[in-house]
């Protein structure tokens, strides 16, 4: 079992300040409330247990506020870093491209557009190496198109 030292949090006075701000008002997220809390109430000498019991945390996400106070600042201790994300599937010009086949007419001998044919067609034509149903019918959707609605779909030479 492995022996914690005692953790003593003294907040310094413009962090105080900051905190009172989150804690005085104002929409925050949840998380940020709580990291908040678990601060003040270890500046006031209050135990990492008794904290987590007050703030409804685990022992362990308490110390790691302390910590990260510690070796980081108010900033760190309260809010998370920016997530990356999932890079997007479809570069611009590639999503321009597909768009642009899907405001054409379709292949001969189909009446619309389908999900699908989108799906085949861009791959046929080489406009991306490989996609997936799911990624063409987000990019439709939000660019609010719906080409198996012929009405919505913009022909070249009507007005």
């Amino acid at each position: 079992m492995r022996a914690y030292h005692r953790l003593r949090v003294r907040l310094k006075k413009p962090d105080r300040e900051k905190l009172d701000d989150v804690l005085g008002g104002g929409v925050q997220p949840v998380r940020t409330v709580l990291r908040a809390l678990a601060l003040s109430h270890l500046h006031e000498g209050r135990t990492v247990s008794e904290v987590a019991s007050i703030v409804r945390l685990t022992p362990k996400a308490v110390r790691e506020i302390g910590r990260r106070y510690e070796v980081d600042g108010l900033e760190h201790a309260l809010y998370d870093n920016p997530r990356p994300g999932a890079s997007p599937i479809l570069e611009q010009g590639q999503r321009q491209r597909i768009i642009a086949m899907v405001c054409g007419d379709p292949p001969e001998g189909r009446a619309r557009w389908t999900v699908r044919l989108v799906v085949e067609e861009a791959v046929k034509r080489k406009l991306v190496p490989r996609v997936g149903r799911e990624t063409i019918r987000l990019l439709l959707v939000h660019d609010d198109l719906k080409p198996w609605r012929e009405k919505n779909v913009v022909r070249p030479g009507t007005r």
